[in-house]
């Protein structure tokens, strides 16, 4: 790790990571980053030409300890676009601060993505959402209670980022035309974002009902406002892999979670390559 200002995982920062990227990997310049969710990580294996770079490999970056996220950097071709997968994430709840959390954001801007592809898995709030459903996210709560822009101004950042549209929906709509080509069933609704790593109790979820959020997880909300404040253009999905607690009689484990993403990664796969295309 050089000496550059990894500790702040800020634009030079990113720069610095960027660099080693490219001095592993070769020419690396994206159109567009994606970030896969947990059991969301197969998806990667329709990237061509891939060369790959574990996490530990990359100044800044933590190797996540979650199963699901396989910490690599996946570059290559999707749909003919150059495109650059993040498999994996490292979350607030493993003890990282929310600015590392969000770290790739930055990475994959300084490589030159300017579309932000974010996908996650979880659980479902609204009555009408079943386990396998791809869910467009319309907007966001953040109940973390953490923010990554806090402490001083980074370099290119805006310090009052606009987050009356934290998703773009330019590129919302090219998600539900590539779902339409796809033939994958899109629906869309509001994500809270929580800190975790404890799933909700049945009160807790009838609370995020009665503030409007269709789906809950805990990763993503941090993303979606670095993503903002250096004007990087995002859209998520969402795949829900159950229902939240207290919606049914099943106890909700972190295993059952992932093993419904990786049943349903097909059409998500589908629906990804159907959006880099058009994107």
């Amino acid at each position: 790790m050089s000496a550059v200002n990894v500790d702040l995982w800020n634009a030079e920062a990113a720069a610095d990571a960027a660099a080693a990227i490219r001095a592993a990997l070769g020419d690396v310049h994206p159109h567009v980053a994606i970030i896969l969710g947990s059991g969301l990580g197969s998806a990667a294996g329709r990237i061509a030409g891939a060369r790959e770079l574990a996490y530990s490999d990359i100044p800044g970056f933590a190797s996540p300890s979650v199963i699901g996220h396989a910490g690599r950097l996946i570059a290559g071709t999707l749909s003919g676009r150059d495109v650059v997968a993040f498999a994996g994430r490292f979350h607030m709840y493993e003890g990282h601060a929310p600015r590392v959390s969000a770290f790739p954001v930055r990475v994959a801007h300084a490589l030159g993505a300017r579309v932000l592809f974010a996908s996650n898995a979880s659980g479902g709030l609204n009555p009408e959402f079943v386990p396998g459903d791809l869910v467009l996210i319309e907007d966001q709560l953040n109940l973390t209670g953490q923010n990554p822009l806090t402490g001083p101004v980074q370099q290119g950042d805006l310090r009052f980022p606009d987050m009356s549209a934290p998703y773009s929906r330019r590129l919302g709509a090219l998600v539900r035309s590539a779902a339409e080509r796809a033939d994958v069933p899109l629906r869309s609704g509001v994500y809270a974002g929580l800190l975790g790593p404890a799933y909700e109790t049945p009160s807790e979820v009838r609370m995020l009902q009665r503030l409007g959020a269709d789906l809950t997880g805990m990763s993503t909300v941090a993303e979606a406002i670095v993503a903002a404040a250096i004007g990087m253009e995002m859209v998520a999905v969402s795949l829900v892999t159950n229902a939240a607690a207290g919606l049914t009689d099943a106890l909700v484990s972190h295993y059952d979670v992932v093993l419904a993403a990786e049943k349903a990664s097909e059409g998500f796969a589908r629906l990804l390559e159907a959006f880099v295309a058009s994107a």
